[in-house]
């Protein structure tokens, strides 16, 4: 049966999502707690919703794997808890303080965390405060002037304006690392800038936020949109400097790809459970130009 988690995980020391000999990830320690919590004779495969990079973090993470039905009834023993809630339970115990299995359950027919997914939501946060970023955010928090920006107030509305001018759907290749037979086009749902203002929650008040949203992103797709909009908060470049550069579809060094702390996975969206099948195909088809060309593969995703 296949079965759907949601997680957040802290990414300042994993070397990704990705398993990788030698290294600590996400994917690796995710995938040794469920062989341990699951009985089973090797780790299971988990698949991810998006591949996030080394110090990337996530609040809303995706996975799916595909358990003996066995060994998801018999989760609870001797409780009175569903499977689900027993396997998160038992993940507390054995899962590292940086990774956190929130819920579990059985998916639906069709689910797939990666290709039936609709759009990826990620936030990227900084600061331009005088005193530096706030100590409790730290981790999560970029200093705009370590990224990259001016060691003055950002001019916010600047950076929303050239953000919102790359919307829609193009070939973002002036803003990918390229991979042999990968597609660079992507549909950017949103991407926009704000001040968090006081009176905002503990510890986002005086934050400057990036909301960006698509269906899918290519590899520091994100980092590389930020670091050509702190270009253009720090008045170093015009506001439709953003704009021409995506025009010119090739890698810009002039772009700067933002440090990975300030990056989260915010949230993943699916279809209703009857929409499922439908997506799948549709994303496993391979972008090319602004069609669509059936394929094997699926596109990266960003970290």
């Amino acid at each position: 049966m296949r079965v759907r988690l949601d997680l957040a995980y802290d990414g300042t020391d994993f070397a990704g999502w990705a398993r990788q000999p030698g290294l600590r990830t996400v994917q690796g320690a995710l995938e040794e707690a469920l062989g341990r919590v699951l009985r089973l004779s090797a780790p299971p495969v988990v698949v991810v919703a998006g591949r996030t990079d080394a110090g990337v973090h996530a609040r809303g993470q995706v996975v799916h794997l595909d358990v003996p039905r066995t060994a998801w009834e018999q989760l609870p023993g001797r409780s009175a808890r569903a499977p689900g809630e027993a396997l998160v339970v038992r993940l507390a115990g054995v899962l590292p303080a940086d990774v956190v299995v929130r819920a579990a359950s059985p998916a639906p027919d069709g689910f797939d965390a990666r290709f039936a997914a609709l759009r990826r939501h990620y936030a990227y946060r900084l600061s331009d405060a005088a005193g530096g970023v706030p100590p409790l955010r730290r981790r999560d928090v970029v200093d705009a002037r370590r990224a990259g920006g001016a060691r003055h107030r950002l001019d916010v509305g600047a950076m929303d304006a050239a953000a919102a001018a790359l919307e829609g759907l193009h070939d973002f290749a002036a803003f990918c690392r390229p991979r042999e037979g990968a597609t660079t086009v992507r549909t950017l749902l949103r991407y926009r800038w704000r001040r968090v203002e006081e009176g905002a929650p503990a510890g986002e008040a005086g934050l400057v936020v990036a909301d960006v949203v698509a269906d899918a992103f290519c590899h520091s797709m994100v980092r590389a949109l930020v670091g050509a909009a702190l270009a253009v908060g720090s008045g170093r470049r015009p506001v439709g400097w953003p704009a021409q550069v995506l025009a010119a579809a090739v890698r810009d060094p002039a772009v700067g790809v933002a440090p990975a702390s300030g990056l989260v996975l915010e949230r993943v969206d699916y279809p209703d459970p009857d929409g499922l099948a439908a997506r799948v195909v549709q994303a496993r088809a391979r972008r090319d130009g602004c069609g669509e060309r059936p394929a094997a593969g699926g596109p990266r995703q960003d970290g």
